[in-house]
């Protein structure tokens, strides 16, 4: 009998740092490392990703995992950014940078053809975002000199796997993240993607590739990442704030069309592993804070963490009607004694467009249970404001260790989840 531990790996790509994990089969950490790579630029000057060293530290660290005597590799799956492609030739060689999704648009693209900006957004569920609308890039990447070389072009997560299996796939998460590729109308990619489809990946069936009895799954978009462990956790239907420099309320059991309405205040939708639609509303909430709080602290001095909850904070009135300007911006310093009393109004008038932004998702479709992860749900004035306005909602403080990571390890795995994956704390 092997005395090894049976361990899923999962490398979580994220913009600024690059992590692996192994997970142990009761879905705890045994093993964690994590590196950085400075940016180089593209043929235009403009910094993106150093693919090339990237997977240079991938390949060569999946080696060292392999030969940890103390392991049993069993799962490798990748969690990372979506919204950006790599292009591949038929031998999987990138042709081409991976191009920054922050990078200008400069081809611009026909929405006259399908109806006009505010029809294509509402039926892609894809706000008019630039390079953001990453389908976009392709459709763009068309006119550069490299596209004769393209043999398929690839959803980052699902070229990362790739590199294991030797097999291009499109994976549903990746194409339903505010790519502009996908219909929700018609539940199939928009046929605006027939211009590009023959380079397109085809699209996976199933979770996970089993070869040589290791499970290697093809990637998954983060965000979509981090709802899993949800999904397989929790009973009740419920809406998943996860918060951090974006708040990203995510509504797996709301599956109404956009509205207009709702896309002008920037909600989107998801697509689950299932492909099932999740709608998700957006506030630049994390933003917010770090900009607020610093003008704070330089005209008041001291630090906002030095201030404590008071229930007189109920009494005071926000100021939020919209997502994306934060009220408090306008507000004048000599209308508060000192910092503690700015930082109470402060949180009242971003709890209340937080409020705002819930609400788009509940209105029509209401949930037993609202769960905050990430940095805010360890701010007493977000968490007990969020109480106080939905007093119909058990709303819960929840922690998930690696939510996005996790949630790619629980793709690869056979076996049950485990019970209490996600630490709740009532408000």
């Amino acid at each position: 009998m092997s005395l090894r531990t049976p361990v899923i790996a999962v490398f979580d790509i994220g913009k600024t740092n690059k992590k692996v994990f192994l997970w142990n089969t009761a879905f705890e950490i045994v093993f964690e490392k994590q590196q950085s790579f400075a940016e180089i630029v593209d043929e235009d000057g403009f910094a993106c990703e150093d693919l090339a060293a990237l997977q240079q530290w991938i390949i060569s660290t999946f080696t060292e995992i392999c030969q940890m005597p103390e392991f049993e590799l069993i799962g490798l799956n990748f969690s990372a950014y979506g919204a950006s492609f790599v292009y591949v030739d038929r031998m999987g060689e990138p042709v081409a940078p991976l191009y920054n999704y922050l990078k200008p648009a400069t081809v611009p693209f026909p929405y006259a053809d399908f109806g006009g900006e505010s029809e294509f957004a509402r039926k892609t569920a894809s706000p008019i975002l630039g390079n953001l609308n990453s389908g976009l890039q392709v459709y763009a990447a068309q006119f550069k000199a490299f596209w004769p070389e393209v043999h398929q072009a690839l959803h980052f997560p699902n070229y990362l796997a790739s590199l294991f299996t030797g097999k291009f796939f499109s994976e549903i998460t990746s194409i339903g993240c505010h790519t502009a590729l996908w219909d929700f109308d018609l539940g199939q990619y928009h046929p605006w993607v027939s211009a590009i489809e023959d380079r397109l990946a085809p699209i996976s069936e199933v979770a996970f590739d089993k070869i040589d009895g290791i499970h290697y799954g093809m990637g998954l978009h983060d965000s979509s990442a981090a709802l899993v462990p949800y999904l397989r956790s929790i009973s009740e239907e419920f809406v998943l704030l996860s918060t951090g420099t974006w708040c990203i309320a995510m509504h797996p059991f709301n599956d109404s069309p956009l509205t207009s309405d709702e896309l002008a205040n920037d909600v989107l939708c998801y697509l689950q592993p299932n492909g099932k639609p999740v709608k998700a509303s957006r506030l630049f909430g994390g933003h917010f804070h770090e900009e607020q709080v610093a003008r704070m602290e330089k005209h008041f001095g001291g630090s906002f963490k030095d201030c404590r909850f008071s229930d007189s904070v109920y009494e005071l009135k926000p100021s939020a009607s919209s997502v994306f300007e934060c009220a408090f911006a306008s507000r004048n310093f000599a209308d508060f004694t000192d910092l503690a009393s700015a930082y109470d109004q402060f949180m009242v008038d971003l709890v209340g467009q937080q409020i705002f932004s819930l609400n788009l998702l509940l209105k029509d479709a209401p949930v037993k249970q609202l769960l905050v992860d990430g940095g805010f749900s360890k701010n007493e004035w977000y968490m007990r404001l969020l109480a106080r306005a939905f007093p119909g909602l058990e709303v819960y403080a929840a922690e998930v260790a690696q939510a996005s990571a996790l949630g790619a390890a629980l793709m690869v795995y056979a076996g049950d989840t485990p019970k209490d994956l996600i630490q709740l704390k009532r408000y």
